[in-house]
């Protein structure tokens, strides 16, 4: 007879796997886009553009950290709802856009390792 929290336990789990990998991609992304922002030229992207992004990295980067910060002080498995994570998506997409600009532009760019994904 198969013990009925074995399933609970296991989406747990899942859920905890999935949601890490998620917030590594967003935390290395948006690291990478405050390296980025380190090298555009003000003629590709003007200053207060840039102010404006770096302002939005660093806030999406704090409010990773305290929602992994309240997952990880709850005893129980904790979603993340899906509007918290959407203008995070949208800031990554728009590291993505800046990166490809930059790299059609020429702007030499320092290679960033991607730190391992969470093991299963």
């Amino acid at each position: 007879m198969s013990n009925p929290q074995e399933p609970k336990a296991e989406s747990a789990e899942l859920l905890d796997h999935l949601l890490e990998s998620l917030f590594g991609d967003f935390l290395y992304w948006f690291q990478r886009g405050l390296v980025l922002l380190d090298h555009a030229p003000d003629h590709l992207v003007p200053a207060q553009e840039q102010r404006e992004l770096r302002a939005a990295l660093q806030e999406a980067l704090q409010a990773i950290a305290a929602t992994q910060s309240l997952r990880a002080a709850c005893s129980t498995p904790m979603a993340v709802d899906m509007d918290a994570m959407t203008p995070w998506h949208r800031l990554m997409m728009r590291v993505w856009s800046l990166s490809a600009m930059l790299r059609v532009a020429g702007v030499p760019l320092p290679e960033q390792e991607r730190p391992d994904p969470p093991q299963a």
